[in-house]
């Protein structure tokens, strides 16, 4: 497994929990797609701290693995990619955008996401730890439109031909399909995403400078943190309450593991 300065495989496994194989197998994929959702919240705390984000990928492990924070997606899917390819997974870094309101156009670079191919030859697979509340549980399989049911998730995912692009649609249990994103199968470097990034960061039209998010998967369901607003599903259950301030920073150490000025 590779270790440079900047990067350690097994640093980062250690950080997701992940103890099992890590062939570059379609199995092995899922494992650490599921195990990512569930340890590293997507988050945008930097954003409200005025603390300037870039896509170095030694700054990426530092603030992930090492200080054991979350981020969103140009981070997350970012640090993925790397890890997946110190593993042996073919990877590119594809561009999306989601739905915006009529009349309102998504930056090019509005949202990064993977395509993963295996060294088995197992498929390929539309991989994603960066989408937040509306993320799959496992990656799905590319080049299949056929419906697909994640308890992990509590939804049903499918893909779908679009004007020469992918959409992921999303349907929860008794609901109507939803929009997701649509992407591009066009690869692009990691750099190339970095006027996104600073767009939303930046951006008044962009929700992560509307106020502060952070959420993670659960065994059970999700546990989110938006404001000061605790949400949590548990089984199919909602609960929320309002917190203090004080009660937030707390949350997020207690639920998330983050250290809210670190």
């Amino acid at each position: 497994m590779t270790a440079t300065a900047n990067f350690d495989a097994a640093a980062y496994l250690e950080r997701i929990g992940h103890r099992g194989a890590v062939a570059p197998t379609a199995a092995t994929l899922r494992a650490l797609h599921l195990a990512h959702l569930r340890t590293v919240p997507f988050e945008n705390l930097d954003v409200g701290l005025g603390r300037p984000i870039g896509l170095d990928e030694g700054a990426l492990f530092e603030k992930i693995v090492r200080r054991r924070r979350g981020g969103f997606c140009y981070e997350l899917n970012g640090l993925f990619a790397a890890l997946l390819r110190a593993l042996g997974f073919d990877v590119s870094l594809l561009a999306a955008q989601f739905p915006r309101e009529a009349g309102r156009v998504a930056p090019e670079f509005d949202h990064l996401t993977l395509l993963v191919r295996t060294a088995a030859g197992d498929g390929s697979w539309l991989a994603d730890v960066g989408a937040g509340r509306g993320s799959i549980a496992v990656p799905l399989p590319a080049e299949s439109d056929e419906e697909m049911w994640q308890p992990k998730a509590g939804a049903a995912f499918r893909l779908a031909w679009e004007e020469g692009r992918r959409r992921l649609w999303r349907r929860e249990p008794g609901g109507e399909w939803e929009r997701e994103y649509v992407y591009s199968l066009r690869p692009h470097a990691l750099e190339d995403f970095a006027e996104g990034c600073r767009y939303h960061q930046t951006s008044p039209d962009s929700g992560f400078t509307r106020g502060r998010i952070c959420t993670l998967a659960t065994p059970g369901g999700r546990v989110t943190l938006a404001n000061r607003r605790l949400i949590v599903t548990e089984g199919g259950v909602r609960s929320e309450r309002e917190l203090d301030e004080a009660g937030a920073r707390a949350a997020l150490r207690t639920r998330f593991g983050i250290e809210p000025d670190r």
